[in-house]
């Protein structure tokens, strides 16, 4: 009869009872924080949070598995990608100067 009377600290509804899967939900909860901390790492150790400023303009070459460029440029709020192919481009224009590569692989533009 003694065993009857005892008086629990906490209810069963509290933490859960004998659901063994109540625990799952705070795990869940740590994995979100972790992701969260990892993308803030992620663009703080690349330089690139002005992909989130509304005023910024910069450009990513990406090279694919296949060998395929693609330029990526962001002006202001505007984002454009753009593939490059091997094929010539065709149309009209005139002669504006010729660019040459230095030794230590810096590129001088001259103007004709």
């Amino acid at each position: 009869m003694r065993f009857m009377k005892r008086v629990r600290p906490h209810s069963d509804d509290e933490f859960g009872g004998d659901d063994p899967m109540a625990g799952i939900a705070n795990l869940f909860d740590v994995g979100l924080v972790f992701i969260v901390g990892l993308l803030v790492t992620l663009f703080s150790a690349y330089q690139l949070q002005d992909l989130f400023s509304e005023t910024s303009d910069m450009t990513i070459i990406k090279k694919s598995e296949s060998k395929e460029l693609q330029i990526i440029t962001k002006k202001g709020k505007h984002i454009k990608a753009m593939k490059v192919t091997r094929s010539k481009a065709k149309g009209g224009g005139e002669r504006l100067g010729t660019a040459y590569r230095l030794e230590d692989g810096t590129m001088v533009y001259v103007p004709d």
